[in-house]
């Protein structure tokens, strides 16, 4: 009688294959707009360098900047001793850190959204709708929103007999910011600028980065008196706002031009051109003012 034999499959080595292939990066803003980076690798390099699995052709990125490790633990970011730092949420990153689904990593003056979760493609999608409605850098409403909204809002004013006013303000001397401190510390700008004016916004008012270092407030059912006061309250608060960037403080002032829509405004275009003329006359009048 032959003998039976029993096969023992002895395994030495648990696989190192990442754990969570559903993780992704999606740049929100800088290059490359929309595009997703599969983190399907055990580590996924950053950098300038044409070597890295993500590359991003920036003088404020160092050849190799950052690396993202898949494992078991979880999907963690380092940086790998880049001159200007990689940041999580607008903190910079110290040794490792996890990331968690939704978080902003930013790279030199790329801003990537980090997606992951059972249905990623869903989340994506829903991130790339996003992208077309809201500004990358600011997190506030973009200009084809904000003109959509124009759209709306003056079609609505006009049918049911109510005020719409609009607010433009530009950061004064913003490119003498950019030439002193860097571009970065102007993003930074940017981005503290929209995070403060939003604090003191209606939740029915549309804020949005009008383009460059420019932004504008729709005010529906506000008259010109009430937006003028609100452009005034910004003023002061801009002004007076501590403004910083790598430990160094920035002035900040903006300049406000306000208008309301009047019967002769026959195109969206008109009102924010009176708008704008009204902006204009702050700035040559001397900055840090509000014109109505």
């Amino acid at each position: 009688m032959q003998k039976e034999t029993t096969v023992v499959t002895v395994i030495s080595k648990i696989s190192d294959r990442p754990v969570n292939l559903d993780a992704a990066l999606v740049v929100i803003y800088g290059l490359d707009l929309g595009r997703k980076f599969d983190l399907t690798r055990a580590e996924t390099l950053i950098g300038r360098s044409s070597k890295s699995d993500i590359q991003i052709d920036q003088e404020s990125v160092s050849r190799s900047h950052a690396a993202i490790a898949n494992t078991r633990e979880g999907v963690r970011i380092r940086d790998a001793g880049s001159t200007n730092g990689t940041f999580v949420n607008d903190e910079l990153v110290e040794g490792e850190r996890e990331l968690r689904n939704g978080d902003l990593v930013k790279i030199g003056r790329t801003i990537f959204k980090y997606i992951a979760g059972g249905n990623i493609e869903a989340a994506y999608h829903d991130e790339i709708y996003r992208l077309t409605t809201m500004d990358g850098l600011t997190q506030i409403y973009n200009r084809r929103y904000f003109d959509e909204q124009l759209d709306r809002e003056i079609s609505r004013s006009r049918r049911y007999e109510r005020v719409l006013s609009l607010v433009l303000l530009d950061i004064d001397h913003f490119k003498k910011v950019n030439d002193k401190f860097g571009h970065l510390a102007g993003d930074s700008v940017l981005k503290q600028l929209a995070s403060t004016v939003r604090t003191r916004i209606r939740r029915e008012d549309v804020f949005a980065r009008y383009g460059g270092e420019e932004f504008a407030i729709l005010l529906p059912e506000v008259a010109l008196p009430g937006a003028k006061q609100l452009a005034e309250k910004v003023r002061r608060l801009v002004e007076k706002q501590r403004f910083e960037f790598d430990r160094q403080a920035i002035p900040v002032t903006v300049s406000l031009g306000v208008a309301v829509l009047e019967p002769r405004h026959r195109e969206p275009g008109d009102l924010v051109r009176a708008a704008d003329e009204k902006l204009f006359e702050a700035k040559t009048a001397g900055r840090n003012r509000v014109v109505s």
